[in-house]
């Protein structure tokens, strides 16, 4: 999918810089385990995490001939592809660290 998304995006023309500057924009959902609660920290963290809304970001962009809006479903994309190809996947509530990819950070000994 970052492969993929990257390539489209540079079909499109849009901006480079505009990709850099918004590349990191989904894991400020990481903001939600600041509420002290691991669960709702990975539900806001799993929204901006899945393929979905970007999905439907691209979808409504196409429908309502806003070709503006694509480059912001594929920045998505890609930042949720070269996530996942790192091994941050979606979370679980038991913690940052516990994700349906594995777990993050040193084997315990």
């Amino acid at each position: 999918m970052a492969a993929v998304s990257a390539v489209l995006y540079a079909r499109m023309g849009a901006s480079w810089w505009l990709f850099a500057a918004l590349w990191l924009v989904p894991d400020l959902s990481m903001l939600g385990y600041a509420t002290g609660r691991p669960c709702w920290g990975a539900r806001i963290y799993n929204a901006f995490h899945t393929y979905l809304l970007p999905g439907v970001l691209a979808l409504a962009a196409l429908a309502l001939h806003a070709r503006g809006l694509v480059p912001f479903a594929l920045i998505w994309v890609n930042h949720i592809g070269i996530d996942r190809a790192l091994g941050y996947g979606l979370k679980y509530s038991d913690g940052f660290g516990f994700t349906h990819l594995g777990r993050l950070g040193r084997k315990a000994e």
